[in-house]
């Protein structure tokens, strides 16, 4: 039993403490939400009166936080409070730069560091079926990895400080250009006059299976557990989806990378959210990509 600090309780990161409070860690943990503290305190976790407080004697700390300059402003207070030697994984998803930053600022620190941003939205986070995409030393992410384990299903160690940022950057830009092409398809079968059976039937067998079709389809009825069945009530927020695509071409940007379809994917999940959409599950573009149906 290793006692663990969580910082940032909400939608992903309450269910993750959640799940090691059910491994036997003693969880303490932080969120400046009330609710979102009161929902981490019904599933067992120690409530602190700051973040400071919570990581005081930790061994581990993870942080899972909005965006980068949260992440690096947290931190550094949080790398003073802990005791030396405490292994800081973050998992927020984050610019590479701030995560290289988290690193440097925990070395010089004493700490031992570790990007790990997840993918699998907040039924994964429940389920404890997460895929963590790892960056840091063989050593960290060696300490990490049975943690990490008990909150997901797949762990995999993509390289240095900041790999598993630049990992889900790509996978989320993968999958937002992914699903603007699954409901086109859809849209266009619908002009054709294709049920929507008859093409998911096609489709996910043949040379267009994706992910963003056979486990996420964005039309009600072939996949019943998908968030069209529920009215696109998030499980990924269009919001989240556009944040990770506007990092994937900041990203682009720096390093000098052509990504025509990321950037038009970005502009195109931009303007969904800006008429009102942030809110609704990023699969939820199909019914914007309807209204421009000529």
């Amino acid at each position: 039993m290793a006692k663990i600090a969580v910082i940032g309780l909400g939608n992903m990161g309450g269910p993750m403490a959640g799940n090691l409070v059910k491994a036997g860690h003693a969880v303490s943990g932080f969120d400046l939400a009330p609710a979102m503290v009161e929902a981490a305190r019904a599933r067992g976790v120690a409530i602190a009166e700051s973040a400071a407080d919570a990581v005081r004697d930790a061994e581990i700390v993870v942080t899972m936080l909005p965006s980068g300059k949260h992440v690096v402003a947290a931190t550094e207070g949080l790398f003073a409070a802990a005791p030396k030697g405490t292994l800081f994984i973050d998992s927020s998803t984050i610019d590479v730069a701030s995560a290289r930053t988290f690193h440097e600022a925990g070395r010089a620190a004493g700490h031992e560091t570790l990007d790990a941003p997840v993918s699998g939205g907040v039924g994964g986070a429940e389920g404890a079926t997460l895929t963590f995409m790892c960056g840091g030393t063989p050593e960290a992410f060696a300490t990490a990895q049975p943690v990490l384990a008990q909150m997901g299903k797949k762990i995999v160690h993509c390289g240095d400080a900041g790999a598993g940022q630049a990992a889900k950057i790509c996978n989320n830009m993968i999958l937002g250009i992914s699903m603007i092409g699954v409901c086109e398809a859809f849209v266009l079968g619908e002009k054709l006059g294709l049920s929507h059976q008859a093409l998911y039937d096609v489709a996910s067998t043949s040379s267009g299976q994706c992910w963003s079709l056979t486990s996420y389809c964005p039309v009600p009825g072939p996949l019943p557990a998908s968030p069209a069945n529920r009215g696109y009530a998030p499980g990924f927020a269009a919001a989240l989806m556009l944040k990770d695509l506007n990092l994937s071409q900041e990203a682009a940007g720096q390093a000098g990378a052509s990504t025509a379809l990321g950037a038009a994917a970005a502009e195109l999940y931009a303007a969904f959210a800006d008429e009102g959409n942030a809110g609704k599950d990023f699969s939820g573009i199909i019914e914007w990509i309807r209204t421009r149906a000529g």
